[in-house]
């Protein structure tokens, strides 16, 4: 079957499950129900392009399959402004009740985190891509460190607010801030496809893509930034999903046998699109809510993460 066709078929199978969570079971409640739903769907629609869009391009980037933007330690900053807030301001804190307040606040603390990070680390020429990951494997683990010391200290009623934001959630996303992140998003991601082509010579590595005309560092600063940018979004609006990415992202790549970044990426996203609405409705209909979404994301994506591994040292 040619890529033409499997993108095909994924986007009749990402339609039909939409559609399935949509319109199955309404019993005549549209007015109520419908609108709600919609809701959902856009806000899973948004972080299956998002993540799926991100993932690929950061691994592209690192030359790794097996890494994730999450590896540059934004949702461990994201839990770690979530706890400091609760902690030094209280759960009734305008900044936890008003979602659109705590939502730009994520967002702006994940971007400027990034910017600065990516400043400090190209200001004196060019860095090796894995000395940033180490150093966004380390911020990540000190973020992490201090929101567990805070956690333990917190009272445990409002821990529990903190513990909500641990896991991502598509039940009560605010319906202003999905339309608001969808514009985002969608201008971002139209502005940088034209960018496809530059990143399939960026595939190739370093020394290839500055042989055959590309401008790689800068190429790689502004992708980085877009990767933030579109992270830091997701993450504010739903919470974090550690694994879903290199789930999509992989699978992605073993069912497409182009090399072109515009199929790769379209199709990660679809596969995004099939997962997040299919999960989401068995989570609200088989399992009643009584586990999230994310849980079984990470659940799968950790077993996933452990055989990639084991299949690339074989490789090795």
């Amino acid at each position: 079957m040619r890529d033409t066709s499997k993108l095909l078929v994924l986007t009749i199978l990402a339609l039909s499950f939409s559609g399935i969570y949509l319109f199955h079971d309404l019993n005549g409640s549209f007015d109520y129900a419908l609108p709600r739903r919609g809701v959902k769907v856009a806000a899973m629609v948004l972080t299956a392009v998002a993540i799926a869009y991100a993932t690929v391009v950061f691994q592209t980037i690192t030359h790794n399959r097996i890494l994730t933007p999450g590896i540059m330690g934004m949702d461990a900053l994201y839990m770690l402004l979530q706890t400091i807030l609760v902690f030094f301001l209280g759960s009734t804190h305008i900044t936890i009740i008003n979602k659109q307040l705590n939502f730009a606040l994520s967002t702006a603390a994940m971007v400027v985190f990034a910017l600065l990070f990516y400043r400090f680390l190209f200001k004196k020429g060019s860095r090796p891509i894995y000395f940033l990951l180490l150093v966004g494997i380390i911020l990540g683990t000190f973020f992490g460190s201090i929101s567990t010391f805070l956690q333990v200290l917190i009272d445990p009623n409002e821990f529990q607010i903190i513990q909500d934001r641990m896991f991502a959630s598509f039940n009560n996303v605010n319906e202003e801030l999905v339309w608001t992140s969808f514009a985002v998003t969608g201008v971002l991601i139209l502005a940088a496809w034209r960018q496809n082509p530059y990143l399939d010579v960026l595939s190739l590595g370093r020394d290839t893509s500055i042989n055959l005309g590309v401008d790689y560092d800068s190429i790689v600063r502004r992708m980085l930034i877009l990767v933030a940018v579109l992270i830091a979004v997701a993450t504010a609006l739903v919470g974090p999903i550690t694994f879903f990415g290199l789930i999509v992202a992989n699978l992605a790549y073993q069912f497409f046998s182009s090399y072109k970044h515009s199929v790769v990426i379209a199709g990660s996203a679809l596969i995004s699109i099939v997962a997040l609405t299919g999960g989401q409705w068995v989570v609200e209909r088989i399992f009643t809510f009584s586990t999230t979404l994310s849980v079984i994301i990470n659940f799968i994506g950790g077993i996933y993460f452990i055989y990639l591994l084991l299949k690339e040292s074989r490789n090795a």
